[in-house]
């Protein structure tokens, strides 16, 4: 027979309303009209470098996600506006632009592409050895996608 003190009782309690508020994997917000290629891939030390080309249709979006590395990025074709936790559009960057993303879950950000061309950008995921490339995460509250 198994007996709980009310101290254990409130520790499980809290634990159980702990895991229902953390966001779960049905939060998250998947991308959409998203394609990628892996181009290139090598690992140096404790270090995954992937070199890949997306492809975000119209109206497609990246859904909302972090990367456990820095990501630079350069756009081939179209134009990505990038928004980020505070649903603030913190970047437009149209064909020749390049830009970085910083690492980890304080940075969670969203690419969509809000025009009538596909955008193609190309990406060098820098990552600790075998991370993926990018991690989903639950809309910040933004009314958009």
């Amino acid at each position: 027979m198994y007996r709980f003190t009310r101290g254990a009782l409130t520790a499980v309690a809290a634990g159980g309303l702990a895991i229902g508020l953390l966001p779960s994997a049905a939060d998250a917000t998947p991308g959409s009209g998203v394609t990628g290629t892996i181009l290139s891939q090598t690992t140096v030390g404790g270090t995954d470098y992937v070199l890949r080309e997306i492809t975000i249709q119209p109206g497609g979006t990246t859904g909302w996600h972090f990367h456990d590395g820095t990501l630079y990025a350069f756009v081939k074709a179209g134009t990505l506006t990038h928004s980020d936790h505070d649903c603030k559009t913190d970047g437009v960057y149209r064909a020749g632009a390049a830009f970085t993303e910083p690492n980890g879950p304080s940075h969670v950000h969203v690419g969509r592409n809000l025009g009538t061309r596909p955008i193609v950008l190309e990406v060098l995921y820098v990552l600790p050895h075998s991370k993926p490339l990018s991690e989903d995460a639950p809309n910040p509250g933004c009314s958009f996608q």
